[in-house]
């Protein structure tokens, strides 16, 4: 089967080579609009997360480990309490946007009382 469809593809050949021009213009628009675009979208709200950082933001990191910002230093880094007394410098961009908004979400949600 898959041997006369090749024949036949390759006996019809000729087409039209402004439709091939045509489909591979389409392709890479397509590409474009559903790959590439939303990367850079994320790219940058990530790096607006990491510039919008301020000390007292309960954060985790993208190793998981859950601190509280204590500093923010200039040169990109920032100085975490993992736990009394225990600090930590971090890179801005080892603040992970998913997690610590996941957790935000998770924490900030008061619980819901029940009664039997």
């Amino acid at each position: 089967m898959f041997v006369n469809t090749t024949s036949l593809l390759l006996q019809a050949g000729g087409g039209n080579p402004m439709f091939s021009l045509l489909f591979m213009v389409g392709m890479i628009v397509v590409m474009y609009f559903f790959m590439i675009r939303p990367q850079a979208k994320r790219a940058k709200e990530e790096k607006k997360f990491a510039e919008n950082l301020n000390p007292g933001e309960k954060i985790i990191t993208t190793a998981g480990i859950h601190a509280v910002i204590t500093r923010a230093n200039d040169d990109g880094t920032l100085q975490i309490e993992v736990s009394r007394g225990s600090f930590m410098i971090v890179e801005r961009t080892a603040v992970s946007m998913q997690l610590t908004a996941a957790y935000r979400k998770r924490t900030e949600t008061p619980a819901v009382a029940t009664t039997k």
